[in-house]
C-alpha cells in the first residue's frame, strides 16, 4: 500500500478502515479530509452531536466547503427533539463501511465521541432496553433503595455487582434489565478491545494542553462572532429544549439560558470554554487507555514532518506489519 503525498492511492481488497480519533479541537477533521483525498476515501461521522441537523457553528461540524469534495457520511441524520442511539449508529456506521468498500473506496472514522468509535471499531454487541421494565426498577430504587436491588445483582450477577458500586443506581437498574431481557450476564456486553474489522488502523491526534486550551478560548470566541446565538435560536424553534441530548450540549446550553436571561454572555463564553475542557480531559483519558491507537502530535511546532506524511507512514507501517503477518 505504498503511497505519497502527491498521488492518490486507489482502495484494494484488504483496505484498511482507518479511524481518526483524539480530543475536540485537535483538527482531527482536516486531517480526515487530507486522507480521503489521498487515499480515494469517503468520510464517516463519529462526533454525536454532528448526528444533528442544524447544530453547526457550537460542533464546529465541517462546512460543504471545507469537506473538498470529499463525501460524508452521518452528518445532519437526527432532528433536535430526537435521541441519539449508540446501537442504531453502530448499524448505520457499518453499512456505510460496506457501502464505501463497495465503491473501491477508503473508509474513514472521525470523531471524538469515544463510546461511538467503539461501537464501529469493536466487536460490540448491545442488550435491547425495554422502558416499562426500566420504569419498575427506578421506581424500586426510589422506594426500596439502591443497596436492596444491588443485592439482588449480587445474587444473579456477581461479576456485573462488584464492578457496579452498591449507590450507582442507573447502571445497577441496567443490569438488571440487561440480565432480564436477555438471560445473560452484564459483563457480557461490556466493550472489550477487539477490533471486529482486524485490518483497522487508529491514528490519534493530540496537542500540547495549554496550546489546546488557548485553542478551545479562540474557538468559542469564533463561534459567537458566527452566529452561535442565532443558530440556537433559530434550533429552538425547531424543538431543541425538547432534545434531552441536544438541549444539553456544552454551547448550546449555556446558549438556551443566554436567550432565556438567565445567564450573562461573557459568562455563558466562559462556561462553554471551562464545559470544553472539561470534556478534552474526558476524551483524552478515554482514547488514551487504547493502547491501539497509533498517536501524532498534531502542534504545529511538532517535528517538522506534515502531519498528513506521517499519518501516511503509520498506515504503510501496519500495512507492512499485516503482510508479514499473513501466511
Amino acid at each position: 500500500m505504498e503511497h505519497s503525498a502527491q498521488d492518490p492511492a486507489p482502495a484494494s481488497a484488504d483496505t484498511p478502515l482507518i479511524a481518526v480519533v483524539g480530543a475536540t479541537a485537535t483538527g482531527k477533521s482536516d486531517l480526515a479530509i487530507a486522507l480521503a483525498r489521498q487515499l480515494d476515501g469517503e468520510v464517516i461521522n463519529a462526533d454525536a452531536l454532528q448526528l444533528y441537523r442544524g447544530m453547526d457553528i457550537g460542533t464546529a461540524k465541517v462546512t460543504p466547503e471545507e469537506r473538498a469534495g470529499v463525501p460524508h457520511h452521518l452528518l445532519d441524520v437526527l432532528e433536535v427533539t430526537e435521541e441519539a442511539s449508540v446501537s442504531a449508529y453502530q448499524r448505520d456506521a457499518r453499512e456505510a463501511i460496506a457501502a464505501i468498500r463497495s465503491r473501491g473506496r477508503t473508509p474513514i472514522l472521525v470523531g471524538g465521541s469515544g463510546l461511538y468509535v467503539r461501537a464501529v471499531l469493536d466487536d460490540i454487541e448491545f442488550p435491547p432496553t425495554d422502558a416499562a421494565l426500566r420504569e419498575r426498577l427506578e421506581q424500586r430504587i426510589a422506594q426500596e433503595g439502591t443497596e436492596v436491588l444491588h443485592r439482588e445483582l449480587a445474587a444473579s450477577d456477581p461479576e456485573a455487582a462488584g464492578i457496579i458500586g452498591p449507590r450507582d443506581a442507573r447502571r445497577i437498574v441496567r443490569a438488571l434489565e440487561v440480565g432480564a431481557l436477555t438471560g445473560r450476564p452484564f459483563t457480557a456486553f461490556l466493550p472489550r478491545p477487539l477490533y471486529a474489522d482486524a485490518s483497522t488502523v487508529q491514528i490519534g491526534l493530540r496537542r500540547d494542553r495549554a496550546l489546546l486550551h488557548e485553542r478551545i478560548a479562540a474557538r468559542v470566541d469564533l463561534m459567537v462572532e458566527a452566529g452561535l446565538l442565532e443558530e440556537i435560536r433559530a434550533l429552538r424553534e425547531k424543538g431543541l429544549d425538547r432534545g434531552l441530548t441536544a438541549r444539553r450540549a456544552i454551547g448550546y446550553e449555556q446558549g438556551l439560558a443566554v436567550l432565556d436571561g438567565t445567564l450573562e454572555c461573557a459568562q455563558a463564553i466562559q462556561d462553554t470554554v471551562t464545559g470544553t475542557r472539561r470534556l478534552v480531559r474526558k476524551q483524552d483519558t478515554w482514547f488514551r487507555r487504547d493502547a491501539r491507537v497509533h498517536w501524532l502530535d498534531a502542534d504545529e511546532h511538532a517535528d517538522g514532518a506534515p502531519l498528513l506524511t506521517r499519518a501516511l507512514a503509520v498506515l504503510e507501517a501496519q500495512d507492512t506489519a499485516a503482510g508479514d503477518a499473513r501466511p
